[in-house]
């Protein structure tokens, strides 16, 4: 290897250590191997603290879901904790593989990694994009709009690749200290909002088990949509760590952060009125403004950089599991930029639907994938050949692993229900959206039998 290739794959060696990742998608060496466990906690509880999540708990009261109060918090305490435990499972994967979460379903996509890989590019570009219509915004509230959206927005944007281009210890030494700063800046912002919550809401006439189930997921989607970056951020830990304290930082982490802020949401929604503000104005509005107005926009501005650091990192790592080649700094750094374009769109477009048609569109496809990805890692033992999987070239094709997600999803379409699609099945079941369950257990059982079939797994396991 000669001086430029090892100066392009440099890695942290310790806490606090911020030498940019060049490192890409290889598995990270057992002798690079560091960090504590308590850092997964931090790492999955600051992304959360947005305005992304206070607006899914406002839905649960929308005309189309109708909960009152305890049906909705309940909708919103079930979602999270499935979905958090499916990122737990997924999180402990990490120290075991030393590899990211996309790069490591090489194992039973093989070159078909391409599809998945490039969705969850595209996809990390569009939650940029939502995140940072939300943290444009709260520099507009606090400088009296005196600063152009774009401008405000192009803030955001450097704060947030600035972190992803240094890489893995730049957003778990950020993510560490804000963990901190907006648990109390959202302390203050929830005891500012007690006055104008409502623990009474009355159920609306569209209040059924079918709308129950349909917030469920919702609520879940918000978390589930992690999966896709479990082992991102984990991967550097040491090998021999327990898999069931990584599970339980991740799911501790996620489920009381999104379970929150959600709660917060629906507590509040009803002051918020018919209000067709974004959720940055909306939290603005119910804490009065004023000094504790600043701080929630303070606290909105520094978790928009949070959550969106995390979305350049893996897209840059999405990217070169697909195969492209490009050094990951620069792959970050292009996530970035094209996350500004699709915010302005978003901006000039009818942000509020579009946002619920994101939700769940860019999430459905993750039950399949999720499925096939802890079949494989079964069947398998959690052993591979770390070397076959680096190398592209090496792959093999990784039909099973394509066929499966494909039919998961296409069988599940019938359950879609969202303002895009209503399937005939979600119609039949009242609302109630299954296409989460539906999709993992027929892509799971599918993959499983056609690798049981031929006898093998995508990549042979290493001797």
């Amino acid at each position: 290897m000669d001086a430029v290739a090892v100066a392009r794959d440099t890695m942290p060696t310790r806490e606090g250590d911020l030498t940019i990742e060049g490192h890409g998608i290889d598995p990270i060496p057992l002798t690079g191997r560091y960090g504590s466990l308590a850092r997964v906690f931090t790492v999955w509880f600051t992304p959360n603290l947005v305005p992304a999540a206070f607006a899914i708990g406002t839905l649960a009261t929308a005309s189309f879901i109708g909960l009152g109060w305890w049906a909705g918090l309940a909708a919103i305490i079930v979602g999270n904790v499935i979905s958090a435990a499916v990122v737990g499972v997924l999180a402990a994967m990490g120290p075991r593989s030393g590899m990211a979460q996309i790069p490591a379903s090489r194992l039973p996509f093989g070159k078909t990694i391409v599809v998945p890989g490039a969705v969850n590019w595209l996809s990390t570009i569009a939650w940029d994009a939502i995140n940072a219509f939300f943290g444009a915004y709260a520099i507009d509230v606090l400088t009296g709009g005196r600063i152009p959206f774009p401008v405000s927005l192009l803030v955001v944007i450097i704060c947030q690749a600035l972190l992803s281009i240094v890489g893995y210890e730049a957003i778990h030494t950020f993510e560490k200290w804000a963990a901190l700063g907006l648990f109390l800046l959202f302390a203050v912002v929830t005891v500012a909002a007690a006055p104008k919550m409502d623990f009474a809401l009355a159920n609306g006439s569209g209040a059924s088990l079918g709308t129950f189930v349909l917030m469920t997921t919702i609520a879940g989607s918000f978390n589930f949509a992690w999966a896709l970056y479990a082992s991102d951020y984990t991967r550097y830990l040491p090998s021999d760590a327990p898999a069931s304290r990584i599970f339980g930082w991740t799911f501790l982490g996620l489920g009381i952060s999104a379970t929150w802020l959600e709660a917060l949401g629906l507590a509040v929604s009803n002051a918020l009125g018919n209000s067709t503000a974004d959720a940055t104005h909306q939290i603005n509005q119910i804490v009065g403004g004023g000094i504790v107005g600043a701080l929630a926009m303070v606290a909105i501005f520094f978790g928009t950089v949070a959550v969106n650091a995390m979305n350049d990192y893996t897209g840059s790592l999405s990217l070169l599991a697909a195969g492209v080649r490009i050094w990951r700094p620069l792959s970050a750094a292009v996530v970035g930029v094209l996350s500004f374009g699709a915010t302005l769109y978003l901006y000039y477009g009818n942000f509020q639907s579009t946002f619920e048609n994101y939700l769940l569109l860019i999430t459905y496809w993750i039950g399949p994938w999720a499925a096939i990805v802890l079949v494989d890692w079964r069947l398998r033992g959690g052993r591979f050949d770390m070397h076959r999987v680096a190398d592209f070239a090496r792959l093999p094709s990784g039909r099973n692993g394509l066929v499966a997600l494909v039919v998961g999803f296409v069988a599940s379409i019938p359950f879609f229900n969202q303002t895009l699609y209503v399937g005939p099945m979600a119609n039949a079941l009242g609302g109630a959206d299954v296409t989460y369950v539906v999709g993992f257990v027929v892509a799971g059982v599918l993959y499983w039998v056609l690798e049981r079939s031929a006898g093998r797994t995508s990549v042979p396991v290493a001797g």
